[in-house]
């Protein structure tokens, strides 16, 4: 098979303008997400109340604590893959797509499992309201139902982002995003189905976005071609993708339980916290996106060109990815903050709701650029092909952290500012310690290979 991709190549030319291009159709779409997201709670919040909108909102740390360990192997796969495209390799671009789709359907059918067995369990560990739980239970059982199409969704989309291509996805997601939209408002508000008509809409717009993407991967005359015959598992490509995915699939669960303990802080203070809060973090989920499309950027840049041997180019990235990913979550920080009560008022009208939402942002958004800045750093170690080192770094910096803060500082001072100040302290020492490892062990590694690479062949 030619191994032909009109998406970008990454690893020539100019790396700012470059990662734009890649990073900026990422945001749309995670922004794009987001918005739809925000429809689901805008919907549920003005129509069904504060109740249903702290029961949707309650949900997103548990949802994380359960997919993010097998969304982990999406990244993996979206590393070795890039890393193939990188060295050329299409052999092992063939074979790495197949076992990624495999791989994606044997984990949803596990998650969803998982989900609708042990969902009104942990909600119950969460400490959610009696008169959340019922509302919450139901809104994550009726969205585990999908977990099959969402991550044949992101495993695809990752394979689709490894060779550089992050417009296709782009388009996708604005189609059955759209249509979440319309189910939201045909279901909630036409038909009263609350917060199970919010999850049926987010399922069936899923299932559009998986659609689209194995579409095109079957059609598609490139290297990442998807050819129904040959879908398995390669035991040396699960391997690969495991080795780098597994250590930030464990990350991300385990920052999700600290998430997890966090919610369970803030449900004891009673559903108006709960939904400010959940108004709160949704709208800051817009700067979150907007940095991390360049930490994904990084990942993906600096894999490339290591398997391309270009390792001046990579680490050129991470200094233009720091500075990237810096800015824009500064800027769009600050923003979102000064307009802070409007922005949470589109979600529930309620003063108090409002108040409570504006205590969390206040905190957060002047610093979230310090997670950006948290996020490059390890990806860029990712991207290299470290797996283990960013994840003790972030669970020791971040999740270990904030439980410890939970327990002995927020414990003493049970004030909801210091439960949210966890945050900026534990970015901050999480990115500074990620600095240090690519500094100590790293770079040195990268400089021998560009310096073995120059000298002459004994």
């Amino acid at each position: 098979m030619a191994g032909k991709v009109h998406s970008l190549d990454m690893v020539e030319g100019r790396i700012l303008p470059q990662l734009i291009r890649f990073s900026l159709p990422l945001m749309m779409t995670s922004l794009l997400q987001l918005l739809y997201n925000a429809a689901d709670m805008v919907v549920v919040g003005q129509f069904a109340g504060e109740q249903s909108l702290a029961a949707v909102g309650s949900t997103g740390a548990l949802i994380n604590l359960i997919t993010n360990l097998f969304v982990g192997f999406s990244l993996g796969a979206n590393v070795v893959i890039a890393h193939a495209n990188g060295a050329r390799d299409y052999k092992a671009i063939h074979k790495n797509v197949h076992t990624a789709i495999t791989l994606s359907v044997i984990c949803g059918l596990i998650v969803m499992g998982i989900g609708l067995i042990f969902a009104r369990p942990m909600l119950q560990w969460m400490g959610s309201p009696e008169d959340v739980i019922d509302k919450a239970t139901l809104y994550v059982q009726i969205f585990f139902l999908g977990m099959p199409v969402n991550l044949l969704y992101n495993f695809g989309a990752g394979i689709m982002r490894a060779v550089g291509d992050t417009k296709r996805p782009l388009i996708y997601l604005s189609i059955s995003g759209l249509a979440n939209v319309l189910l939201n408002l045909v279901l909630v508000i036409g038909f009263h189905m609350d917060v199970a008509g919010v999850a049926v809409a987010t399922v069936v717009s899923q299932l559009l976005s998986a659609v689209f993407v194995v579409r095109y991967l079957l059609r598609t005359d490139e290297s990442i071609r998807l050819d129904v015959k040959k879908l398995g598992l390669d035991m040396k490509c699960v391997g690969e993708i495991v080795r780098i995915g597994l250590p930030a699939g464990i990350q991300s669960s385990l920052f999700s339980l600290s998430n997890v303990i966090i919610q369970s802080s803030i449900n004891a203070q009673g559903s108006i916290w709960m939904a400010g809060n959940a108004a709160a973090a949704n709208v800051e989920g817009f700067v979150y996106v907007s940095m991390n499309s360049i930490s994904q950027g990084t990942l993906t840049f600096s894999s490339a060109n290591r398997g391309a041997r270009e390792y001046r180019r990579v680490r050129k990235v991470l200094w233009v990815s720091l500075a990237a990913a810096g800015l824009i979550g500064l800027a769009v920080g600050l923003i979102a903050w000064a307009f802070g009560g409007t922005l949470v008022g589109l979600y529930n009208g309620n003063p108090d709701v409002i108040e409570k939402g504006l205590v969390r942002m206040g905190i957060i958004l002047p610093t979230y650029f310090l997670c950006g800045l948290m996020d490059v750093a390890g990806s860029q170690m990712r991207g290299m092909g470290y797996s283990i080192a960013p994840m003790i770094v972030s669970l020791s910096g971040a999740c270990a952290f904030r439980l410890l803060w939970v327990y002995t500082v927020f414990a003493a001072d049970p004030r909801m500012v210091t439960l949210y100040n966890s945050y900026p302290i534990s970015w901050t020492l999480t990115f500074l310690v990620h600095l240090a490892c690519y500094f100590f062990l790293a770079r040195p590694k990268l400089i021998r290979q560009e310096r073995e690479m120059v000298s002459p062949q004994m």
